[in-house]
């Protein structure tokens, strides 16, 4: 049995949190905890977070309709129900404008990866989304090709918007990432961005893995990636108008097959049976 007056106060304490860490002014930002398959708990529309009581916080379904509560529910709360829906395991999700993170919304660049050990383990690949209107079905909709690959995302020229399964989960991604935004800008600002070599990278997600924190580069499917050089996300930056403009991509830790094979001037089952021709040869001149 959940002790849904304790969940509240939790979230009135992450509400605090953000407040005084200035990741939103005024009545910015919204929060929620899912607390049944069917039951939402919402903080309201036009209050500051910083201020909220146990009281204030709504209810609502999974269609977005308030079902309880003595205040209006936030009026971004589908873009928390989508996720929810697109993540059983999720049960929070807090969304704010930290101002650094916000700052890459607003510029649209893109994270660099591979420079510190603690973004690599927590957060790795952060996507930033098309930009829509805030509070409808299409900005909610703006997270689907992202929200199942990355626990935090960014919301062009908007924030972030981030989830796990607690409230204090859900917004420790989002204070790691803005502080490792504010990490990069004073970096830049000494004149230097040094990325971490392939081997320490791979250290990393190696650890992330034994500590059972998913990462799409230790799938099968990005198996042969450029862990350090956005593959996950990168197909989306067109789309979204995201390029590298502050920072420099990070040196190619390693060539994929593709890429050997689009500069050698053939396709890659033509380089891989090329290869294996060459294994073959010196296998039979050694005997």
């Amino acid at each position: 049995m959940q002790n849904v007056h304790k969940i509240k106060q939790d979230i009135c304490d992450i509400g605090r949190r953000i407040y005084n860490r200035q990741f939103a002014a005024a009545n910015d930002g919204n929060i929620t905890v899912r607390i049944s398959e069917n039951e939402v708990l919402c903080t309201p529309t036009l209050h500051c977070k910083g201020f909220l009581k146990p009281d204030d916080i709504a209810t609502v379904d999974m269609t977005g309709k308030q079902i309880s509560g003595r205040k209006k529910r936030s009026s971004e709360a589908l873009l928390h129900i989508e996720i929810y829906k697109n993540r059983p395991d999720i049960k929070s999700v807090v969304h704010c404008h930290p101002p650094h993170a916000t700052a890459f919304a607003i510029a649209r660049e893109p994270i660099p990866q591979c420079i510190l050990p603690e973004v690599e383990v927590f957060l790795g690949d952060v996507p930033i989304t098309k930009y829509e209107t805030p509070g409808g079905q299409e900005f909610a909709d703006t997270i689907i090709p992202f929200v199942s690959k990355t626990n935090v995302i960014i919301l062009a020229n908007h924030g972030t918007v981030s989830y796990g399964e607690t409230v204090e989960q859900a917004y420790w991604w989002t204070e790691i990432l803005d502080s490792y935004c504010r990490m990069l800008m004073l970096a830049k600002q000494l004149g230097n961005v040094s990325f971490l070599t392939a081997g320490k990278s791979q250290e990393l997600l190696d650890l992330k893995g034994k500590w059972g924190f998913s990462d799409p580069r230790n799938t099968d499917e990005y198996k042969d990636c450029d862990i350090c050089a956005n593959d996950i996300f990168r197909e989306s930056w067109a789309a979204s108008d995201v390029q590298r403009r502050a920072f420099p991509a990070p040196p190619p830790i390693k060539e994929t097959t593709k890429q050997v094979a689009d500069a050698n001037g053939m396709d890659e089952d033509q380089l891989v049976q090329l290869i294996t021709n060459e294994v073959v040869r010196q296998l039979q001149s050694a005997s």
